[in-house]
């Protein structure tokens, strides 16, 4: 169910923003006056300005990869229509310039910084990356974008490796790791965490030759059973809950969890013009069917995970019948022009966004509003950081000998 910009605001009595920009000083004082009402609305705005914590210290991840919700809380209302899409890639593949088409950023527009900031020539000539853990934006309609740091990228690595290879960052279950076999949980934890709380999520690659994110999707799969979507009522503990201890609440929790998966777009970007023909992409499509034939982000469009988890034609299904959405995006221009045969860069971006705003992604088991999904995503957290099935897959890594000790 895409997002309203109705929903329960008028019932709201507390105004809220119905825009968040990467500047909020920028955008007019109309822009987060939701409630209506007459006279005082420059007052109004400027005291829910003077309680909103800036933009640039939203990131729902801390540097020690703990959960926090309350800088972006107060930008969320009780609303239940909305929709969350998360971007999840390698570095430098354009995530965040596909969230600022899919927020409907104008580039043109005067004095305006984007939702995302999006690479340099500075950035790339120093190796970093631009986005650290979850950068969250909000739009007019209600759609919750979610930008995330780069995977499989060396400057993650150097900024969390010690002189002695290890972590700094403690990031399964308290244990000790390698940075490397750190990084590599990371990624992995942040996709598990999309594919748990987002209706959409869209994995960049890029070209055409590089499936390293399909290989990550396919693991997230794996790893993902048994954590909850961000509606489960296992995740709305009681004050007075009876259970002994945090773990026994985390084991329950996983024991019933349900097999929600969000929606996946594969997006190839930086395609040369000889790879972005109609043939390849049928070709790419084809493959990728193959490769996802037994996973669950093939449930039809829309399905329900309850209602598929125990067919008998699941597993039968052919690859002509999965029809997993997948979008070619072609180089740009240093001077920002783009002339493929076929299709353009502005043109395929905006296929791009049609797509996510018009697709019919699964819905949550139950009805919950944009705070409570916050607030349980944040449980969703503990439960993948605690999982023992990623744990497990953590070991089984360190024992392997392909990481260092």
């Amino acid at each position: 169910m895409m997002a309203g910009s109705g929903g329960s605001s008028s019932s709201n009595p507390n105004p809220a923003p119905k825009i968040l920009l990467a500047k909020p000083g920028l955008v007019t004082s109309g822009k987060f006056n939701r409630g209506g009402g007459s006279g005082g609305g420059d007052d109004d705005s400027a005291a829910l300005r003077s309680r909103l914590p800036a933009v640039g210290s939203l990131n729902l991840l801390s540097e020690s990869w703990d959960f926090h919700i309350d800088r972006f809380l107060p930008f969320l209302t009780d609303n239940t229509e909305f929709t969350v899409v998360g971007v999840i890639g390698p570095p430098g593949v354009g995530k965040s310039t596909i969230l600022n088409e899919i927020y409907g950023f104008d580039s043109s527009s005067p004095g305006m910084l984007p939702p995302f900031g999006v690479e340099s020539e500075e950035t790339r000539a120093m190796a970093r990356h631009c986005t650290a853990g979850i950068e969250p934006r909000v739009s007019s309609e209600r759609i919750i974008l979610l930008d995330t740091q780069p995977v499989f990228s060396p400057s993650v690595l150097a900024e969390m490796i010690r002189p002695d290879g290890s972590s700094t960052i403690s990031v399964v279950n308290g244990e000790s790791l390698s940075a490397e076999l750190a990084h590599e949980m990371m990624s992995v934890q942040l996709g598990v965490l999309l594919a748990s709380i987002c209706h959409v999520i869209i994995v960049v690659s890029e070209g055409v030759q590089d499936v390293s994110m399909w290989r990550l999707m396919l693991t997230v799969d794996l790893l993902k059973h048994g954590i909850p979507d961000p509606s489960s009522a296992t995740l709305f503990r009681p004050q007075s809950s009876t259970m002994t201890s945090d773990k026994d609440y985390i084991n329950k929790s996983l024991e019933s969890g349900d097999e929600y998966m969000a929606a996946p777009i594969f997006v190839h970007t930086r395609v040369c013009d000889r790879d972005n023909i109609p043939h390849n992409l049928l070709q790419m499509k084809k493959t990728l069917g193959k490769c996802f034939s037994t996973s669950s982000f093939t449930r039809s469009e829309g399905q329900d995970a309850s209602n598929d988890a125990h067919s008998s034609d699941f597993e039968a299904r052919k690859d002509s019948d999965i029809d997993l959405k997948l979008f070619l995006v072609p180089s740009k221009g240093k001077d920002g022009s783009s002339r493929p045969q076929y299709e353009s860069y502005t043109s395929a971006l905006w296929k791009l966004r049609d797509q996510v705003l018009s697709m019919n992604a699964p819905s949550f088991s139950r009805t919950v509003s944009e705070r409570d999904w916050l607030k349980n995503s944040a449980k969703i957290w503990e439960l993948i950081k605690n999982s023992p099935i990623i744990t497990d897959y953590c070991r089984t890594l360190q024992s392997s000998g392909l990481y260092r000790k």
